[in-house]
């Protein structure tokens, strides 16, 4: 489409600009909320490199890529980063405690009214606390965004989510039992090894489709996205947490039931908004599921990513800590009554000419 075709005008267009501004102010309230909610608690900003060796090891992540060359002219590979966590942990490692950043971060095969190629991400670490703590942080946040925009409640495709209330808890295997009825963990061993079918024969027992080259984290991921993401925060916020190991690459396994993991999303409106670890500290453990995820990622889109082993050394000292990631621009837009995260952009990306 030409842009003598678009059917709107561009961003930059005063009058698209005037509409716009109310949301954009609004984000910058909220943002300087949050860095006083982090600084009172003796949090440092920090700022990462965007560019890194690699933009993270999930299988369905995709990401930019680059090279950067030397006086001669010799390349090597470069990527944006997807998110900021590698650099993040490095700084953990090195002795830091306390730790948040705003993150321009990217990503591809992503635009729509909650993606867009390149996003604000914010990602706060603290060692030595547990992931619980995240919890409440998660809740605070919400709050704290409205009572900024004068929001009394969030509002998105016909939901809506009271952000003064305390968010429901609620774990994966609960989720599918309640909206799917489907028993998640008689699919995963004791050992937290998944078996594809006999979760395939609980979705066909509550009539989904399964095909033949579905895999584990297939039918998984049909049920999270059609049966239980549709219902999560509305009315109050939702905190989905023990994730199967298996959905959580970069979370520790949890002390009580070690199929599941110490991994946590916190949903509003039935919008993803924060994901959040116990993070695995244990480097060799990581390095196996990064390769199970590039196995994955080339069976799906034949290509993969290399691994940091920067990151893999820097890990092995790390401390114990929690951390999670908060899609800023999603929480901007639910606190300031936008209905696309682009609204809430100062300079969205263009978009691409077919």
């Amino acid at each position: 489409m030409t842009r003598s075709a678009a059917s709107t005008s561009p961003w930059w267009t005063k009058s698209v600009h005037a509409d716009r501004r109310p949301f954009l102010m609004g984000r910058n309230r909220v943002q300087t909320a949050l860095r006083q909610f982090f600084g009172g608690q003796d949090f440092l900003e920090v700022d990462t490199a965007t560019l890194q060796v690699s933009p993270g090891n999930e299988a369905h992540l995709h990401a930019f890529a680059t090279e950067a060359l030397t006086i001669d002219g010799k390349a090597s590979p470069l990527y944006l980063h997807t998110s900021p966590e590698f650099a993040a942990k490095k700084l953990l490692s090195a002795g830091e405690e306390r730790i948040f950043t705003f993150a321009h971060v990217y990503r591809n095969r992503e635009r729509g009214p909650l993606h867009h190629p390149e996003f604000t991400m914010l990602e706060w670490y603290r060692v030595g606390e547990s992931y619980e703590q995240l919890m409440a942080d998660c809740a605070d946040m919400l709050k704290l965004a409205a009572e900024t925009t004068g929001t009394k409640k969030f509002a998105f495709r016909g939901m809506e989510c009271d952000p003064f209330a305390e968010p429901e808890r609620v774990t994966l295997a609960e989720a599918f039992q309640r909206f799917a009825g489907i028993d998640l963990l008689s699919s995963i061993s004791a050992s937290g090894e998944n078996h594809r079918d006999t979760l395939a024969v609980e979705l066909l027992r509550v009539g989904l489709r399964v095909s033949n080259d579905d895999s584990w984290a297939d039918l998984f991921s049909k049920v999270l996205v059609e049966k239980i993401e549709p219902h999560l925060g509305n009315g109050r916020a939702t905190i989905l947490c023990e994730y199967p190991v298996s959905e959580a690459a970069l979370a520790r396994p949890s002390p009580r039931d070690p199929r599941v993991a110490e991994r946590f999303e916190l949903y509003a409106c039935g919008v993803e908004l924060a994901n959040a670890f116990g993070e695995l500290t244990d480097a060799g453990e990581q390095r196996r599921r990064f390769e199970i995820e590039m196995v994955e990622k080339a069976r799906i889109y034949g290509e993969t990513y290399p691994i940091d082993e920067d990151f893999l050394d820097a890990l092995a000292v790390m401390p114990d800590a929690s951390g999670a990631a908060l899609g800023f621009d999603r929480l901007a837009m639910l606190a300031t009554g936008a209905t696309r995260v682009d609204q809430v952009m100062w300079a969205p990306v263009a978009e691409t000419c077919s």
